[in-house]
């Protein structure tokens, strides 16, 4: 991976544009809300298949995608990715229209710790004092926000868990993000399918009800997915971890501000207390994997003889 400086700017620039369209999908789906997220999702799903089809066909790429019928174990991490990509979708969507912005970017600040969890669970990783004392941060975070909420904020924690399950499954799927994405469209598009089809007897469906302006909306939902996901890897294959992990907190941060200030959902100091909470580990978690990214990345030069 090439790392000079004018790809790393290009690289910045996709990763911020990538956060930005992701934030601003609140908003477009804020636009939908009366529709069931189900429905929605479904109509997302065949959208995205639909995008993928016609994009591995113009590439000559649909070859590529044979590996995962060939193999069973790719498969099984393909569908997997799916389910957790489609129930993070879900709940996302589901909260948005219901109501629950500010619980979806908790949901997703609280990721970057559930990544941090997966190393200690699943890879038997060894957490180090800073590490430690972020969790603890985190565990009370969500005390005081269960306090706050009177129930356990249940939209963020299934967010951050499908994220964080998502995210660690497809570290070990070896296609390329657009193959990985098609593969996925792919995989939940039979059931979108069956999704759409039940829902569109329904008097209040989207055949049914939409508007023109929000049938568009609806049809463009498979742009709006590909578009960041594109624009993310290729920052990723141009930008350091150290510069790509500050920037998940630009999504989380826009749900925040538009849940708060555009929306006008209740935001009482005990459920400030907890969002800060969480604020400061993330600094500090941040701060830490930063210093010890420059500590592994520092090569000392041999001293001539």
């Amino acid at each position: 991976m090439s790392t000079d400086a004018p790809q790393q700017r290009q690289g910045v620039i996709a990763g911020v544009a990538a956060y930005l369209v992701w934030g601003a999908l609140t908003l477009y789906w804020r636009h939908l809300h009366s529709f069931d997220a189900i429905e929605l999702i479904g109509w997302r799903v065949i959208c995205s298949a639909v995008l993928m089809s016609a994009l591995l066909s113009i590439t000559h790429r649909w070859r590529h995608l044979l590996p995962v019928l060939r193999d069973r174990r790719l498969l099984g991490s393909v569908v997997l990715t799916a389910l957790f990509l489609s129930a993070n979708w879900t709940t996302y969507v589901w909260a948005v229209v219901h109501d629950h912005v500010i619980e979806t970017a908790l949901g997703y600040f609280l990721s970057p710790l559930g990544t941090m969890a997966i190393g200690v669970v699943v890879l038997h990783e060894k957490l180090n004092r800073v590490q430690q004392f972020v969790f603890v941060l985190a565990v009370i975070a969500v005390g005081v926000l269960t306090f706050s909420y009177g129930r356990v904020p249940w939209l963020a924690l299934v967010i951050a868990t499908t994220w964080v399950a998502y995210g660690y499954l497809k570290k070990h799927v070896p296609l390329t993000p657009v193959e990985s994405m098609a593969a996925e469209s792919f995989i939940v598009l039979v059931p979108a399918i069956l999704v759409v089809v039940t829902f569109a007897g329904r008097s209040n469906s989207i055949p049914n009800t939409a508007s023109t302006a929000q049938l568009v909306l609806v049809l463009c939902s498979g742009m709006a997915t590909i578009v960041p996901l594109t624009l993310f890897a290729f920052a990723a294959q141009r930008v350091p971890l150290t510069v790509i992990g500050p920037l998940n907190y630009i999504n989380p941060t826009i749900n925040f501000c538009l849940g708060w200030l555009v929306f006008h959902e209740s935001l009482p100091p005990s459920r400030v207390v907890g969002f800060a909470l969480v604020w400061v580990g993330l600094a500090i978690a941040t701060i830490d994997a930063a210093r010890r990214s420059r500590l592994r990345t520092t090569v000392v030069e041999p001293v001539p003889a």
